[in-house]
């Protein structure tokens, strides 16, 4: 089931490039990530009152709420420098070089939780390497 909700995240993380590079034609990209936030906001909280999950939020421990406003800061900032970097060059260069977030994820996931390097994974993260400096150099 995982795999499904992975193909549906690239779908619209595809979408939302696109979109956003036609939105911004003449508008600051800051205020840009603004207006995408606060629909994300409105979104994801509409979904937690709809599902009944709002309750759980009593449940939340101190380490979950720390990693995950240091992910929403992170979160933000990556917008930030998306929509800059969206705004300023092409969007067929901007995204994949976006997507180089793969590496770094595999290489943070094996040097923090600890996951297993496997050949595929290295292979497939070269390979994503080699794409990214061809589209920078």
């Amino acid at each position: 089931m995982w795999a499904f909700y992975a193909i549906l995240s690239a779908v619209f993380a595809a979408l939302v490039s696109i979109l956003a590079k036609l939105g911004m034609s003449n508008i600051n990209s800051n205020l840009a990530t603004a207006i995408r936030t606060t629909v994300v906001l409105f979104l994801a909280w509409g979904i937690v009152f709809f599902t009944g999950k709002h309750s759980g939020i009593t449940d939340i421990n101190g380490k979950s709420w720390l990693f995950l406003i240091f992910s929403g800061a992170a979160t933000g900032l990556s917008w930030l420098c998306y929509y800059k970097a969206l705004q300023l060059g092409e969007a067929g260069k901007v995204i994949p070089v976006d997507k180089f977030s793969v590496v770094i994820g595999m290489v943070l996931a094996f040097l923090i939780l600890g996951e297993k390097l496997t050949l595929k994974t290295i292979l497939g993260g070269a390979l994503i390497t080699a794409g990214t400096l061809a589209l920078v150099f």
